[in-house]
């Protein structure tokens, strides 16, 4: 009689070590006919002639009013941010703790398997495995699905926060402070010391004023 080893093939169950799915977007190139420059019947305009129309005047320096504002330290030390977090790091403990007891079960069924491989005949102990391994291959579906759903969830979350709070406190201090332009701080790079130039905690003071929690959907699954 084949031996368990022979005929299970080690599925691994894999351990959930990172919670948060990176998010990875997919480009896809649309490639459109081209026409080479020696085909064209009609000549093209001159640069100068393509920019005639544009109007010659721009921005004075002096007439300028600019500040900066980090992102990441608003993602950092926001109220409703940390909170957020939070809440995404208590359902991926739910996810960790149902897995763990999830993998106990199928390590007990394979070792019910091995016990039973001198008593079953061969092509039952064949249906058993692949019912074990059914069963391993559903966990690994079933997790993967439930931590992206906590991702997703945390992500709607997150887009609520920007569009309903983040972004209209960041236009009303434009506003206040009639500033002509807002860069972000992880870009910028300041040659000396500039007052009023970061409005970063401006912009935690007021959205922690703003809102102190969004509530994260519950995750498919959990």
């Amino acid at each position: 009689m084949q031996k368990i080893n022979e005929i299970i093939e080690n599925p691994v169950v894999k351990k959930y070590s990172k919670m948060s799915i990176m998010a990875v977007s997919v480009i896809t190139i649309a490639l459109c006919g081209i026409v080479s420059l020696s085909s064209m019947h009609k000549a093209s305009a001159s640069t100068s002639e393509a920019v005639a129309h544009v109007d010659s005047s721009a921005a004075v320096a002096s007439d300028l009013r600019i500040a900066i504002v980090r992102m990441d330290k608003i993602q950092v030390e926001a109220v409703a941010l940390k909170d957020l977090r939070k809440q995404r790091e208590n359902f991926e403990s739910k996810l960790r703790s149902s897995l763990e007891k999830e993998q106990k079960e199928l390590e007990k069924e394979k070792k019910e398997i091995e016990k039973s491989q001198d008593i079953l005949s061969n092509e039952a102990l064949q249906r058993r495995v692949v019912d074990y391994q059914n069963r391993v291959n559903k966990l690994q579906r079933d997790l993967a699905e439930r931590a992206q759903s906590i991702e997703a969830s945390y992500q709607d979350a997150l887009n609520t926060i920007q569009k309903k709070h983040l972004d209209p406190v960041i236009e009303a201090i434009i506003e206040k402070k009639d500033l002509s332009i807002v860069i972000d701080g992880r870009m910028a790079r300041i040659g000396k010391k500039v007052s009023n130039l970061d409005i970063t905690d401006d912009v935690i003071d007021a959205l922690d004023a703003k809102v102190s929690t969004i509530k994260m959907d519950t995750p498919k699954g959990l």
